[in-house]
């Protein structure tokens, strides 16, 4: 069985040496999909820090990514349009930097975050799914009755917002600033799951009792990890938005945060770069099946199922042979 060290850094390779052949053979489509594939493994790696580290099974998580994708669609276009987005008691404007959208879609999804951990992780097991589910829902629905912002129809932004020293608007480009986001953040998550905060994080999973014996606030703690969490997704939201230069209620929706989910499953919980795995395999199942069959989501069940009963630890988990201790 190969080491999962080695097993991340193929993981990562392959998703760097996809687009790059592709700028060589001029597939824009395909740098297009690779960065999808980054942007949603972000998303991915949010999630598993509160489900693989804390073992929080939050099925709301699209509210986080949500946020993050409509900080950045009301701040461009109030950018666009040249208008602010409100005068009194002071003026806030609308801005096309990348940089102060990534700021806005952390601290308002982590906002978001602490708000919905504060309440949720009163209780446990099922309950918390279903109370995580019902706050993605209320905003999903909010975001349906807002006129100002599109409501049902979305948000379009004509132009993608821009980066010092990048041409967003070059995919290539574009790839490898969101392939450089979600290296940070792999390599911030896994500093995180080796310092004490995460080896107390991945005690309280394992035995939470013993972890409020030797004096854990484990409230206290699974917030904590929940509002980074739902930081990290919020940036991926923001990223995404400016894959696609839109924004609808979609992403809020219970759908995405299953797809999420499924991306963590398939690559392998707890694992570092299991939602990259996960995420890329997803897209291009999605790319090879959907142009066989409109009804591809079955296959991908059939295959989901596969991984469950005969991959344990999802694929990354299965090639390596090892048994989670710690991510990373």
């Amino acid at each position: 069985m190969l080491p999962e060290r080695f097993i991340n850094l193929l993981v990562l390779g392959l998703l760097l040496a996809v687009p790059l052949i592709a700028m060589a053979l001029d597939e824009p489509f395909i740098i297009t999909l690779a960065t999808k594939a980054a942007v949603l493994a972000l998303a991915g790696v949010g999630l598993n820090l509160a489900l693989g580290q804390g073992g929080l099974v939050s099925f709301g998580h699209a509210a986080y990514f949500g946020v993050g994708g409509y900080a950045m669609g009301i701040l461009a276009s109030h950018a666009q349009s040249y208008t602010p987005i409100m005068e009194a008691p002071f003026l806030i404007e609308g801005t096309k930097s990348m940089l102060v959208i990534w700021l806005v879609a952390i601290v308002a999804s982590a906002l978001v975050a602490l708000l919905v951990g504060a309440l949720s992780l009163r209780t446990s097991g099922v309950y918390f799914i279903m109370v995580t589910l019902a706050f993605g829902q209320m905003l999903y629905y909010f975001a349906i009755s807002w006129p100002a912002y599109g409501g049902e129809d979305g948000l379009s932004i004509y132009v993608r917002n821009g980066f010092p020293g990048l041409n967003t608007l070059d995919p290539i480009q574009f790839f490898g600033l969101c392939f450089a986001v979600l290296l940070i953040v792999l390599l911030f998550v896994r500093m995180l799951n080796r310092s004490p905060f995460g080896l107390a994080l991945h005690g309280a999973h394992q035995n939470e009792e013993r972890a409020r014996t030797v004096g854990i606030n484990v409230y206290r703690l699974r917030l904590t990890a929940f509002v980074i969490s739902g930081a990290i997704t919020g940036l991926a939201g923001a990223l995404f938005a400016d894959l696609n230069r839109f924004v609808s209620p979609t992403m809020l929706s219970w759908h995405t945060s299953g797809e999420i989910m499924v991306f963590i499953i398939l690559g392998g919980v707890a694992r570092l770069c299991g939602p990259v795995a996960g995420a890329a395999v997803y897209i291009l199942l999605e790319h090879v099946l959907g142009g066989l069959s409109e009804y591809w989501h079955i296959y991908l069940g059939a295959i989901l199922l596969f991984v469950v009963l005969f991959a344990k630890g999802g694929l990354i988990g299965g090639l390596s042979r090892r048994e989670v201790r710690h991510a990373g």
